[in-house]
């Protein structure tokens, strides 16, 4: 039987500016589309504006197979990240709030909805850090991914309500990593794992920390890589593999994920507006 995996909140439209390309993303989309792909029955739920933006990423996960069914369609602007490139390697440029976070709070249908997923996944980009407490009571299990964004007030506001936290810290050397990662079980988060870009991962959980190197890639682009790690994780977890097999297998779809563009395709082309030249 699948396991069933739900991505909450961020969601964006990954505009290529040097290329004149779009790309459906977001960290708790690309997990959701990832772990689809992987195998999982998967939905998604987040605000989604009516622009060009917002149709793009509807009809993308429509033909991924992940459920949006409970989605918030809002009028406006989706979410938008302005992206550049140095060789393969992206720069972000500046980003669009659009509809993001006009959640409106979680219903008892929303609160069903999240109750029916093996897992919930979310990120600091999705603006529900005080809605994770009440998500938390729903969810059977609850992953969230810091990227580098983590801060003293976030962990502690965040991790009591995690079973899984994901960070990254490329620029950490062993020992700041082993501390991260302890005072993040310490605060409340039963499995911590932080990604270290080329010096790959290192995880936590009951009291032993496992290490795990990157896997050889064909990089054609970046974008994605990291949400592939982590779907890919919390899949091998859910079906009860060991924390090192699991490890291996998010490095190996963090590979796979670089060798095409945007977090998981559907490219259109992107015209530059007037005002923005």
């Amino acid at each position: 039987m699948a396991h069933r995996v739900l991505g909450l909140g961020d969601n964006t439209v990954d505009t290529y500016v040097d290329r004149g390309l779009q790309f459906p993303g977001g960290n708790a989309v690309n997990v959701a589309v990832l772990a689809r792909r992987l195998g999982a029955q998967a939905g998604y739920l987040g605000c989604i504006g009516t622009d060009e933006a917002g149709m793009l990423l509807v009809e993308a996960l429509r033909q991924e197979g992940v459920d949006t069914a409970h989605c918030r369609i809002l009028p406006g602007g989706n979410a938008r990240a302005f992206i550049g490139h140095d060789g393969n390697d992206r720069r972000f440029l500046r980003s669009e709030r659009g509809v993001r976070g006009q959640w409106g709070g979680f219903g008892a249908e929303d609160l069903a909805y999240v109750a029916g997923f093996d897992l919930v996944h979310s990120s600091v980009y999705s603006e529900l850090e005080a809605e994770l407490p009440t998500v938390r009571g729903a969810a059977r299990l609850l992953s969230y991914d810091f990227s580098e964004r983590w801060t003293d007030a976030n962990l502690a506001a965040t991790l009591p309500a995690l079973d899984i936290a994901f960070l990254s810290f490329p620029n950490g050397s062993d020992a700041e990593c082993r501390a991260l990662l302890e005072r993040c079980i310490g605060q409340g988060a039963r499995i911590a794992v932080v990604t270290r870009g080329a010096r790959g991962s290192l995880a936590l959980s009951d009291g032993v920390v496992y290490a795990q190197g990157i896997s050889e890639a064909r990089i054609v682009d970046t974008l994605g890589a990291g949400d592939g790690f982590i779907a890919a994780f919390i899949l091998r977890l859910l079906h009860g593999a060991a924390l090192d097999e699991a490890l291996a297998a998010g490095a190996d779809h963090a590979a796979m994920v670089c060798g095409y563009q945007g977090g998981f395709g559907h490219g259109a082309a992107w015209s530059m507006p007037p005002d923005m030249t």
